[in-house]
């Protein structure tokens, strides 16, 4: 009879707790639903694999090393960038020669000096001076310089003439030089005239106040181009049938010796 009763009253109990859990499971499904906010937990959960292996460590043999569980998370980043470029340069040079001929006549350089370079000095390439000299006496001196560009040849003796005179002085033969008398540009050249006889020998003595000084060419009497007009003093000058002249000469103290 007890034991009939402790097995049902067993029985009640378990029907009880049973019935209570599906009351409490409506409960909490029905908060969810309505909006009350109330979570539903589940049921519980069983322990977790690494919590049952530490439970067994704790429990395990106190004469081995107990084992350890370690999780672990990691993060691993990669990047990469590879820039590739190319830049060609190419020069292409070429080289040609060529050759060839002509005829010419081959430029020498000039000498001013040589005899085809030179050119009569006359008036229009010189300026002729006239100057009476106190010794010696009754004598004038002439000097020609060269004016122009090229080198020119005073050639034999000036050919004097004074006003209207018609006849022409004759030169002193011993004061002709050994070589044309050549100036080149700038340099000066030189001529003296004797006017009258210092003993009065003379006749048909005369005073000039113009004097015209001819040129004479490549050969005596030829002409070599205008003549000059050198200046005399106002008062003029006194001279004779003695008039003469030396031929022209490079040194003024030369000129003066005849």
């Amino acid at each position: 009879m007890s034991t009939y009763r402790s097995a049902r009253t067993a029985r009640s109990r378990t029907g009880l707790l049973a019935a209570t859990g599906i009351t409490l499971a409506t409960l909490a499904l029905t908060a969810c639903q309505d909006g009350t906010g109330t979570k539903d937990e589940g049921a519980s959960q069983p322990a977790t694999a690494s919590a049952a292996a530490e439970d067994s460590d704790t429990h395990a043999d106190p004469g081995k090393a107990p084992k350890t569980t370690a999780t672990g998370t990691g993060t691993g980043t990669g990047s990469g960038t590879g820039t590739g470029g190319g830049t060609g340069t190419g020069t292409e040079t070429g080289t040609g020669k060529g050759t060839g001929t002509g005829t010419g006549e081959k430029t020498r350089p000039t000498d001013p000096h040589a005899p085809e370079n030179r050119v009569i000095c006359n008036g229009s390439n010189t300026t002729v001076t006239a100057q009476p000299v106190p010794r010696p006496l009754n004598h004038l001196l002439l000097t020609v310089k060269n004016t122009g560009s090229k080198t020119c040849d005073l050639t034999y003796y000036p050919v004097l003439r004074f006003g209207e005179m018609q006849w022409v002085p004759q030169p002193f033969e011993e004061s002709k030089p050994q070589a044309v008398t050549t100036l080149a540009p700038g340099e000066s050249g030189y001529a003296g005239v004797l006017l009258a006889s210092a003993d009065g020998s003379g006749d048909g003595g005369t005073t000039g106040r113009k004097l015209t000084v001819g040129f004479h060419g490549r050969t005596p009497g030829s002409g070599g181009g205008p003549a000059a007009t050198p200046s005399l003093p106002a008062r003029g000058v006194y001279y004779d049938s003695s008039l003469s002249v030396t031929y022209w000469l490079s040194s003024a103290a030369e000129a003066l010796r005849f």
